[in-house]
């Protein structure tokens, strides 16, 4: 999974001006915040049961999974295996990341089908890409075709009772003739069916603003990727509120941009134990941010 983490050329976001004086997320806070597992892909091979206890106890009320295998499940367990250790430590999983290469390069699938299995018995509602092979969209015709066949898969999923998600990095901004991929995608994928989970922090080192995207793309977005930017070196992950993104004012719009699940990653650790990070973040967004 490390492969769909493609660093691409550094851009920057200045914050919003100090005159806007953001809104928070909501009146109400629903204090459901949720963590992306890749966040702890190190520690869950070892011990899946002891990590996702961690998970519950640094204050998260939902997990995004990721890594699923059919052979072996969720880092040895099954399903329904998983799906009751989540129960266990009072957690839900609204989405999963699982890679649907197959099916775009070939149209089979095997893949499709297990992770469609899987997602129902453990109660998720979105399938999202985490990433895809940039072959795929050399040019614009490639991006409309991998946009038709995201169609295809939702209409699949659908039946199922799920939907499509699509995760982006920084390499869907990269022109392609007179557009990007990104652009492609949101203009030809059917809303009903395709939801888009954008990573913030991704969005940042495009150099492009989430907030435009919101207002550009309303109600498109039902997940968010919360991640924020070390303030002294790009590349690297902090701990939520630590960073130079301006979480205020991007959450802000949060009603705007139609999210519902907002989802703690954190890719890399400098000088302090991961729990302690993920539980500062969770602790950040539900009484600063009061998502």
């Amino acid at each position: 999974m490390t492969t769909r983490r493609t660093f691409l050329a550094q851009a920057g976001l200045m914050a919003a001006g100090a005159m806007l004086a953001p809104k928070l997320v909501s009146a109400k806070a629903s204090n459901k915040v949720g963590l992306q597992l890749y966040s702890l892909r190190d520690q869950l091979p070892k011990d899946v049961k002891g990590v996702i206890a961690q998970v519950a106890k640094a204050g998260y009320n939902e997990v995004e999974t990721f890594g699923f295998n059919k052979e072996t499940g969720y880092w040895g367990l099954k399903g329904k295996e998983f799906s009751q250790l989540l129960k266990d430590n009072g957690l839900t999983t609204p989405s999963g990341h699982y890679g649907l290469d197959e099916y775009l390069g070939s149209g089979k699938t095997d893949d499709l089908n297990a992770y469609i299995e899987v997602a129902n018995t453990i109660g998720q509602s979105h399938i999202i890409i985490p990433a895809l092979n940039h072959n795929f969209i050399k040019t614009v015709d490639d991006c409309k075709g991998v946009a038709e066949k995201m169609n295809k898969i939702a209409e699949i999923l659908k039946a199922s009772g799920l939907k499509l998600g699509y995760h982006n990095h920084n390499f869907e901004w990269a022109p392609v003739g007179d557009t990007t991929f990104y652009d492609v995608v949101l203009a030809n994928t059917d809303p009903k069916l395709v939801a888009m989970e954008m990573d913030i922090y991704w969005v940042v080192r495009a150099g492009k603003n989430p907030v435009e995207i919101f207002e550009k793309h309303p109600g498109r977005f039902a997940f968010v990727h919360v991640k924020d930017r070390d303030k002294t070196n790009a590349e690297l992950n902090t701990e939520i509120g630590n960073g130079d993104i301006d979480f205020k004012t991007i959450l802000g719009k949060a009603k705007l941009a139609g999210i519902k699940h907002f989802i703690v990653e954190q890719e890399n650790y400098t000088n302090i134990d991961p729990y302690v990070s993920i539980a500062k973040s969770a602790s950040y967004l539900k009484n600063t941010l009061h998502v």
